[in-house]
């Protein structure tokens, strides 16, 4: 008696063999939810928009008690006066501060008060081993107000992607006259609750927006020599 015949799969009909042996490709603009910036609003694929606020630092370690309790109350005041969600972003970044170094450099080669270049050598040692010891970083901070798409309307919305025909659900001037609307009177309330804290605020222009995005999506390579170890002229 002979054994039965096993019957053997058709490999090229499973599906993780029946893939197409193609790369995947896609760009970085359809992985990314902005699809454009316009009189200084940052619109969404999905209808949705923002205005972002650069904000100037404070030091609060420098600050006196009494100043200290100041700024509390007036932050705890700005968080409770919101009626809108809003986001806060700090960039830090990696600073070559090689080429500020070089401007010590010819700095000193002007001096011509001897005690004037030793303070000056003194600043540049110190400075050089700051650097040696910490990274230098700067940092940018900033505020996102948001723009809901079903701000626009929620039958309006779905209506609208029941019948998209382009990047927007809606025509891109219509997006930016109701985000411009809602987001203004928030942008001006948070600004000068903003000025309570001893803080000012400015939106973002058009050409802001995009060099900002742009570094966000294609960071600089952090400086490949050390400036720490920079010799310092005697």
């Amino acid at each position: 008696m002979k054994p039965p015949k096993l019957a053997v799969p058709n490999i090229k009909k499973i599906p993780p063999f029946s893939v197409p042996d193609k790369p995947l490709t896609a760009t970085t603009q359809a992985q990314i939810p902005i699809v454009e910036i316009a009189d200084d609003i940052v619109l969404y694929k999905d209808g949705g928009a923002a205005l972002i606020l650069e904000s100037t630092s404070l030091n609060f370690g420098l600050l006196s008690e009494k100043e200290q309790e100041a700024v509390i109350v007036s932050y705890a005041a700005l968080l409770n006066s919101l009626t809108f969600s809003i986001q806060i972003s700090v960039r830090s970044q990696k600073k070559d501060i090689s080429s500020y170094l070089s401007y010590l450099d010819i700095a000193y080669a002007k001096i011509q008060n001897p005690q004037l270049q030793f303070l000056m050598q003194g600043y540049k040692r110190f400075i050089s081993e700051t650097i040696k010891k910490k990274n230098v970083l700067g940092k940018r901070f900033f505020i996102i107000i948001p723009f809901s798409n079903l701000e626009l309307g929620v039958t309006k919305t779905l209506v609208a992607f029941g019948k998209r025909k382009g990047p927007l659900p809606f025509s891109k001037s219509y997006v930016v006259k109701k985000a411009r609307i809602t987001l203004y009177p928030r942008r001006d309330h948070i600004i000068r609750q903003a000025n309570r804290l001893g803080l000012k605020l400015r939106q973002l222009s058009d050409q802001e927006l995009i060099e900002l995005f742009y570094g966000v999506y294609n960071p600089a390579p952090p400086p490949r020599a050390n400036v720490g170890e920079k010799e310092i002229k005697k």
